[in-house]
């Protein structure tokens, strides 16, 4: 049985305002990439940032290869965000990431943006989750429509909300990361983790990267591109798993062949479940290859 993965396992916020920056981008190993037109750009810079991701989307192909390549669009409750929906929208994006979901609502005025603009009905939509309301009511959000494809945590806006301290072990955002997680999978969308602001904290971000992988998320956002790499190895399945998983694979099937109803592997039972999750570790080592070979870099 084939099993469909894509890699998340950085993705990079590109400021739209920045033409360089979203040339570079071609360039760089991210799996995902957010062209952004929402914080990272000042107001006065946004209809310019605007224009710079029209510019790159709108002369067709694919400009950043298999890399997914998504809009983070500003709230519809400012002056910018409906002009950026009717900009991206048919643009081919692989996706519109919207700032301050709070609600099923949310989503489904996006979509009648995206509708009113003539974009397609299933483009993906990426749900920030950055404020208490939005991450408890996550699960409404992440079963909001068909074509919700992830939740993404913004933990800078969530601790100003929240009063708390951005600790080492970023033991104040326990609940939202699992709340978050949990709608995710109960929905089979993405889950990606927050951004980690201090660029010379390098053993801090190599921890928040560990811990969100041991948590459950795909991948984490990323506000530089230095820190790539360090995402691509913390997200990315080891060889090792690689191998035993394979292993797994083979020595059910071997087994369910020969007609046997219990079947150990290494002295541990084996079920459907484990070839499940090893079908899918297998397929995202699969997918990260073919993102490293087409993009010419290594994965």
């Amino acid at each position: 049985m084939a099993v469909s993965v894509r890699p998340r396992r950085s993705v990079l916020y590109m400021p739209g305002s920045n033409a360089r920056a979203l040339e570079k981008a071609k360039t760089l190993p991210a799996d995902g990439l957010i062209l952004d037109l929402e914080d990272a750009v000042s107001p006065d810079a946004k209809p310019e940032a605007r224009a710079n991701i029209v510019k790159v989307l709108g002369a067709g192909g694919k400009p950043y290869g298999k890399r997914e390549a998504i809009v983070r669009v500003n709230g519809l409750n400012t002056p910018w965000g409906m002009d950026d929906i009717a900009a991206v929208a048919k643009l081919g994006a692989d996706g519109i990431a919207v700032p301050k979901v709070e609600s099923a609502d949310g989503i489904r005025q996006v979509q009648a943006a995206v509708r009113a603009a003539g974009g397609p009905e299933d483009l993906p939509v990426w749900a920030m989750i950055e404020t208490p309301m939005g991450v408890l009511r996550a699960e409404e959000i992440a079963g909001a429509s068909p074509a919700v494809a992830g939740l993404v945590m913004g933990t800078s806006d969530l601790a100003k909300d929240l009063h708390c301290e951005h600790t080492f072990d970023r033991e104040p955002f326990l609940t939202a990361f699992s709340l978050i997680i949990l709608a995710a999978r109960a929905h089979g969308v993405a889950a990606l983790d927050g951004v980690h602001l201090d660029l010379a904290d390098d053993d801090g971000f190599a921890a928040a990267c560990a811990q969100g992988r041991r948590l459950g998320f795909d991948g984490k956002t990323l506000i530089h591109p230095k820190t790539v790499a360090v995402a691509n190895a913390a997200f990315a399945p080891s060889p090792e798993a690689v191998e035993k998983a394979r292993e797994l694979i083979a020595v059910y099937a071997d087994a369910v062949a020969r007609g046997q109803g219990v079947v150990v592997l290494d002295g541990k039972l084996i079920e459907q479940l484990h070839v499940d999750n090893a079908r899918r570790l297998v397929a995202l080592a699969e997918a990260i290859a073919e993102i490293g070979a087409a993009a010419g870099v290594s994965a």
